[in-house]
C-alpha cells in the first residue's frame, strides 16, 4: 500500500531546483519550501530571491525563510504543515528538532558517493583529487554532518574535459533522479538503509576559501590541471604574475621537459602562448582573467598585455 506523503522541501541554490521540480511534476504533495532569506546581490544590491524560492513561488507553494532554525515561531509554523517527510538538497545544517520532526524522517541528496567527500565542496574536491568517478547519495540525516544511513547511490564518470561547472550540471540532474527514486521507495515502504562504513582512505570535502584556490606550481602538471578544472568556473584557481592576480580557468598539461626553470617560471612569445613551469614540465594557460579585466582566451589577453620574461 502506498503511503500518503506530505513533503517539506529544503534547499537554496539552483542545484536544488531540479529535485523540487521533479517532485512537483510527479504530483507529489510539497506542502512547503524552506529556503534562505532574500538578500541584496549584484552591483545595484537589489534584493535577490533564491532559485528555489523563485520556483516555489511560480508553483504557488508556501515558502518559509527563517533566519533561526531553532526559533519557536519557525518550529511552530513548520509543525502546522504536518509533513511526514522532509527532503534536503544544498541547504544549511539542521538542528535535530527540525530533522527529527517528520514521521518518515528527513533525507538529504549529497553530490558524492558517501562516505567519500563529506563536506561542503564534494564536486570540487573530487576533480581536484583526480577522481575518475563520483555520484550522488541519498541518506537519512543524523547528528554528524553527512554521516547518516545510506539509502541509494548513483554513479557517474568524471570525463577528462569535465570541470566543476559541467560536473555540477550533470550531478544536479542526477540528484533529482535519485531523489525521485528515494521518494518512490519510501512511499512503498521499500527502503532498507545501511550504515556508512569509513576507513583510513575516506576523503573529505571541506569548504573552499580564496587561499585554498591559489595554484601551487611545485605540483606536477596533471595535478595543476586537475586543480584548475576543479575550481572552474567558480570560485576559480588563481596565481600572481608580475604583481597582478590572474584567475585561471583552463590549462593543458604539457609533457615538456625542455623547460628547466624553477616551478612558476613563465615562458611566452607574448603572441600565442603562455606556458608556466610545474614540478615535472609545464602547463599551457588557455583561458584566464586578469584583475580588473574580463575573462578571455590567452591569445586575446596577449594582444593587449605583455609579460616581461
Amino acid at each position: 500500500m502506498k503511503r500518503d506523503l506530505r513533503i517539506v522541501f529544503m534547499g537554496t541554490p539552483d542545484f536544488a531546483v531540479p529535485t523540487l521540480q521533479t517532485l512537483v511534476e510527479h504530483h507529489y504533495k510539497v506542502v512547503a519550501v524552506i529556503t534562505a532569506p532574500d538578500k541584496p546581490a549584484g552591483r545595484g544590491q537589489k534584493i535577490h530571491q533564491s532559485p528555489v524560492k523563485e520556483y516555489a513561488v511560480s508553483q504557488n507553494i508556501p515558502v518559509l525563510q527563517p533566519t533561526n532554525l531553532k526559533s519557536e515561531v519557525f518550529l511552530e509554523e513548520l509543525r502546522r504543515y504536518n509533513a511526514n517527510l522532509q527532503i534536503i538538497v544544498a541547504f544549511r545544517m539542521l538542528p535535530e528538532v527540525v530533522w527529527a520532526m517528520p514521521e518518515l524522517g528527513s533525507f538529504n541528496i549529497h553530490a558524492s558517493l558517501l562516505p567519500q567527500y563529506r563536506g561542503a565542496a564534494p564536486i570540487n574536491w573530487a576533480i581536484i583529487n583526480g577522481e575518475k568517478e563520483t555520484g550522488v547519495t541519498s541518506f537519512f540525516l543524523k547528528h554528524e554532518i553527512d554521516t547518516g544511513d545510506l539509502i541509494f547511490q548513483d554513479r557517474i564518470t568524471i570525463m577528462e574535459d569535465d570541470d566543476f561547472g559541467t560536473l555540477y550540471e550533470k550531478l544536479k540532474h542526477k540528484g533529482a533522479e535519485l531523489a525521485l527514486r528515494t521518494v518512490q521507495a519510501i512511499e512503498k515502504d521499500e527502503v532498507r538503509p545501511k550504515p556508512q562504513v569509513t576507513t583510513t582512505e575516506t576523503k573529505h570535502a571541506p569548504k573552499i576559501f580564496k587561499d585554498t584556490c591559489q595554484i601551487n606550481w611545485n605540483q606536477p602538471a596533471e595535478q595543476v590541471r586537475d586543480f584548475v578544472r576543479g575550481l572552474s568556473p567558480y570560485p576559480a584557481a588563481w596565481t600572481q604574475l608580475q604583481d597582478k592576480n590572474f584567475k585561471i580557468f583552463k590549462v593543458e598539461a604539457l609533457d615538456n621537459t625542455a623547460y628547466t626553470s624553477q616551478p612558476g617560471y613563465v615562458h611566452t612569445d607574448n603572441k600565442t602562448f603562455l606556458h608556466i613551469q610545474t614540478a615535472d614540465g609545464a602547463v599551457s594557460v588557455l583561458d584566464l582573467q586578469m584583475e580588473g579585466k574580463k575573462r578571455m582566451p590567452i591569445q586575446d589577453l596577449l594582444r593587449g598585455y605583455t609579460f616581461n620574461v
